[in-house]
């Protein structure tokens, strides 16, 4: 038997301490969270992602009565981005809430197909956790490929 260790290291930063480009991505899933529809659970999510082109792109989470059909907003951002940007790889998400274990598969899948990391934010009300790689967030995620 041999015994291992698992650090991950991040960043927590004031949301006034972020330089321009992830300041905006913050702003954008902050701003994305009000166009989430979410009459079942009042808990609204925004996600913005940044593409290697420059484009920033949003998502919110959207909830159905038939609760599997809802989506999380990472989610909702990731399928738009791969269906309109097939080429562009994602560089940086921002999410306004910490992902659920579903997103993190998702965004895993979305670094791997990429072949290069994604920096995640995760954003609370007054700073910011920085991640340089999704497979941070799910450090044994399921390797189907």
């Amino acid at each position: 038997m041999n015994r291992h260790s698992l650090n991950i290291d991040y960043i927590q930063s004031p949301k006034d301490h972020l330089d321009r480009t992830d300041a905006l991505l913050v702003v954008k899933a902050t701003e994305a969270a009000q166009n989430a529809y979410a009459p079942y659970s009042q808990f609204k999510v925004g996600a913005a992602v940044l593409l290697d082109n420059g484009h920033i792109l949003t998502g919110s989470n959207q909830e159905n009565a038939s609760f599997p059909a809802g989506i999380c907003a990472e989610r909702s951002v990731i399928a738009y981005t791969h269906a309109n940007y097939p080429t562009s790889k994602i560089s940086a998400v921002a999410i306004t809430a910490s992902p659920c274990g579903i997103c993190r598969q998702v965004l895993l899948e979305s670094e791997k197909r990429a072949g290069s990391p994604i920096r995640v934010l995760l954003i609370n009300e007054n700073e910011v956790h920085i991640f340089k790689s999704v497979k941070d967030l799910i450090p044994f995620g399921f390797d189907s490929f």
